[in-house]
Formats: C-alpha cells, sequence, structure tokens
C-alpha cells in the first residue's frame, strides 16, 4: 500500500531570481499526449521551436537549438564543444556565474584568463583591450545579465574587440533572452546559451543554444573529443538538424511541448511590447522600493528590469522578512548571493511574473511587515 502523500504544494508568486510563474496554456501544453522522439510530428515541432528561438535569439544561426537540460548545461555545451587543452579562454566575471564559466574552462583543461570587476558594476570594455594585449584566447566569455548582482552588460563594444583580437565571442543571456533585446547577429555572439524558466515563463529544464558559422567552424576543427558524450554537438546536431535525424538520446518531449507554447505566447505578445512591459514594471517597483527604504545596488543605466538587487534597510532582516513574505503571503524573493548574502535581496520580474499586480501585492506586504 502507497503511503506516500499527494503532491499538493502551496501555491507560491514566484518573484524571486528563477524560476518564473507558468502561463495556464504552458500547464496545459505538457498535458499533451506523449509521443515518440523520432516520431514525424515530433521532429515537426522540434523545427518550429528552432524557428521561433531563431527569431527570440534574433539570429540567422542554423545551428540553433535547445539543449535537453537546464542553463548550466547550456553554460558547459558552450565551453567544452569550443575548449580543448591548453586552449586560452578569457572570462569576465563580475559574479557568481562568470565564476562559474570560470571553474568549467579549468575543468576542459583550458587556460583560464580573467577579467574580473566589482559586483554590481560591468566589465570596462578597457580592462577587456588590455588583457587581449597580452593573450590571444580562443574565446572571450561574458555573462550578459549577471543574475547575482542585477547588472545588464553592453556587449556592442567589446563584441568588436573581440572579433577584432580574432577571438570567439560566447554569451550568457539565461536572466536576459525573452525579457530585453539580444541581438545575436547584429552583436557578432558567437556561442549564446540561456534558460526557459526566467524571462521565457517556462518550466526549468531545457537550454536554448545558438552557434554561429565561426563557432561552428571551431568546432569542426577540434583535435579531441568534448570532455562530454551528453553535449558533445558533433552528435547532438545531427537529432535537431538535417533530413534524416540520428538517435543521440530521448528527448525530454514535456519539455519542449511546454517551451513550444511558451514561445508562441512571447511572439503573440510581441517582443517590443514584451520589453517595454518588462522596463515600465520594474519602474513601478523601483519607485516602490525607494519610498520603502531600499537602495539599488547598480547604477540606473546598467539595471536589469528584470532582476531588481537592492540593498535592504536598516533594521530589515534578510531571512525573518523573507520567511513572512512567503509563510503569510504565499510571495518568493530571492536573497543575496556571495558578498551580497545576508544584505540584499534579488527580486524577480520575469516573464509571467512582471505584472502590476504582482508589484502591488509585494509592495502591500513589505508596507505591512515593515510597520
Amino acid at each position: 500500500m502507497c503511503t506516500v502523500s499527494e503532491l499538493n504544494p502551496t501555491a507560491r508568486f514566484l518573484m524571486g531570481p528563477g524560476p518564473s510563474d507558468v502561463h495556464p496554456r504552458v500547464l496545459k501544453a505538457m498535458a499533451t499526449p506523449m509521443i515518440g522522439h523520432l516520431d514525424p510530428q515530433f521532429i515537426q515541432i522540434m523545427d518550429g521551436l528552432k524557428d521561433m528561438l531563431r527569431r527570440l535569439f534574433r539570429t540567422e544561426n542554423d545551428l540553433t537549438f535547445a539543449v535537453s537540460a537546464t542553463g548550466s548545461a547550456g553554460m558547459e555545451t558552450c565551453l567544452v564543444n569550443l575548449l580543448e587543452p591548453d586552449d586560452e579562454a578569457l572570462v569576465c566575471v563580475s559574479g557568481v556565474f562568470g565564476n562559474r564559466m570560470s571553474d568549467i574552462v579549468e575543468r576542459c583543461g583550458a587556460k583560464l584568463i580573467r577579467v574580473d570587476a566589482p559586483w554590481g558594476t560591468p566589465i570596462d570594455p578597457g580592462q577587456v583591450k588590455q588583457a587581449l594585449e597580452t593573450c590571444s584566447p580562443k574565446i572571450v566569455a561574458i555573462v550578459h545579465a549577471e543574475t547575482s548582482t542585477g547588472v545588464l552588460q553592453p556587449l556592442a563594444e567589446i563584441s568588436k574587440i573581440v572579433h577584432k583580437a580574432g577571438s570567439l565571442l560566447l554569451v550568457d543571456t539565461v536572466t536576459s533572452l525573452g525579457g530585453t533585446d539580444v541581438r545575436v547577429d547584429d552583436w557578432g555572439i558567437d556561442a549564446v546559451y540561456s534558460g526557459t524558466q526566467k524571462c521565457i515563463s517556462a518550466p526549468p529544464g531545457l537550454s536554448p543554444v545558438s552557434f554561429s558559422p565561426r563557432a561552428v567552424q571551431a568546432m569542426e576543427n577540434r583535435k579531441t573529443k568534448p570532455q562530454s558524450w551528453y553535449l558533445d554537438l558533433s552528435m547532438v546536431r545531427n537529432y535537431w538538424s538535417g533530413a534524416k535525424r540520428a538517435y543521440h538520446h530521448t528527448a525530454p518531449i514535456t519539455m519542449v511541448y511546454a517551451l513550444y507554447e511558451a514561445l508562441r505566447l512571447v511572439f503573440e505578445e510581441g517582443l517590443e511590447a514584451r520589453f517595454a512591459r518588462h522596463q515600465r514594471t520594474h519602474e513601478l517597483l523601483r519607485d516602490g522600493l525607494e519610498e520603502l527604504g531600499f537602495e539599488f545596488i547598480v547604477a540606473p543605466e546598467y539595471r536589469l528590469p528584470m532582476l531588481n538587487a537592492v540593498k535592504l534597510p536598516a533594521g530589515l532582516d534578510d531571512v525573518a522578512a523573507r520567511s513572512r513574505l512567503l509563510n503569510e503571503y504565499n510571495i518568493e524573493v530571492g536573497g543575496g548571493l556571495g558578498d551580497f548574502a545576508g544584505k540584499v535581496w534579488r527580486i524577480g520580474l520575469m516573464g509571467c511574473s512582471c505584472t502590476e499586480n504582482h508589484v502591488n501585492m509585494l509592495l502591500a506586504a513589505l508596507r505591512k511587515i515593515m510597520k
């Protein structure tokens, strides 16, 4: 006799650094009947998904698809396929996820070169240029939207510097994609990865990626196999492209359904309207938080609209206040990471969690807690 209790978690308003609230249409799509991962109908769904991802990334890259794992696997996919032992890689670090890329670079056996910026500030293009005068890295990696600090990194100038040095540009867009503009082709991004659970508002479990022809050529010129069998794109790409799809792994079919429907919702709203909604809702939250004594970590011109990193007002206890928000109001916000632990909240306004109603609920709850 089964004694395990039925799943019945309390519904929450997800306003942390991810995941975000999921639209009912996406949940409904996950109940679509199961079919095989090589079924012609599923291949057609995969092709539609690739087309929508190209539109979202604003790219013509043929090798654009969704890795069958979360955003961290997208990070690893890009690095393990582009780097071989003894390659050089320059990683721009201004928070947790730059550090994570650095760790993977070393696990690939590549030589790591770091350009660091204080947490809460963007990478200075001048630092990148200066570093590239002393090395010749195969790739330069940078985070577009640093989830641990709330910084939006300008990329256009850094991209020009990187390509002038002959390197490939690799960009993390896990938090930015679907909530602010990402222009892979216009910005000369050679490898990019993201996640489904933030501004796209699908459940976590897939990682959209895209590779430029230069990046594909670099992968084809490898002398050694990537250290990961599962993420080896010389095999995975044959499942996602070509007239005859070659079996590599059993795709998470239900997750593909979810991402497909979430992207349909993105394009029904329209990218420009979606970006404007994230900015407008961020400004509403900003005004309310500043009235309550919260201070933003990041200068206005570099702030992420979908991830708001704020210093706590004097006298507000981090853990106690977040616990009350969760237990009394069913609102989840994120605490600080690393240097910001206990001092900073990370408040997400992502996808379906980016509404005026979410902001007003949070502000009303905070006024009661702080009274």
